[in-house]
């Protein structure tokens, strides 16, 4: 449950593990590099699987597991990565306390001091 703290809802997603798990009857509806939007995250508990951190994606409804019988059982969030527009603000976001953690290209860039010319 280590990354469940950069996942929320109305985030992008891109899916980067479209495998179908063995354990589960269900059609795969996620193809790998495709972007999502994420309408819920939290602890979810399956009976093989145990605690894991989930997400369930707008225009996906998995509907009843025939096997299971869980009501729209989320997809385990180590499937997705969070969805990155500018990778290197992201690094130096990192480097910055208090920095966003990944600023966007289209956010306005920090006012920097000119230094003042001396006259002598």
């Amino acid at each position: 449950m280590t990354h469940a703290h950069q996942f929320y809802a109305g985030q992008e997603v891109v899916c980067i593990d479209a495998k179908q798990p063995a354990n589960t009857t269900l059609a795969s509806e996620l193809t790998e590099g495709a972007i999502y939007r994420v309408r819920w995250v939290g602890p979810f508990v399956h009976y093989l699987d145990g605690e894991y951190i989930g997400l369930r994606l707008e225009g996906i409804n998995r509907g009843v597991c025939p096997t299971w019988g869980y009501v729209d059982p989320p997809f385990r969030a180590t499937r997705f990565r969070p969805l990155v527009k500018d990778r290197l603000g992201s690094l130096r976001a990192l480097l910055v306390p208090g920095q966003p953690l990944a600023p966007s290209i289209e956010d306005p860039r920090r006012p920097v001091k000119v230094k003042e010319e001396e006259k002598v």
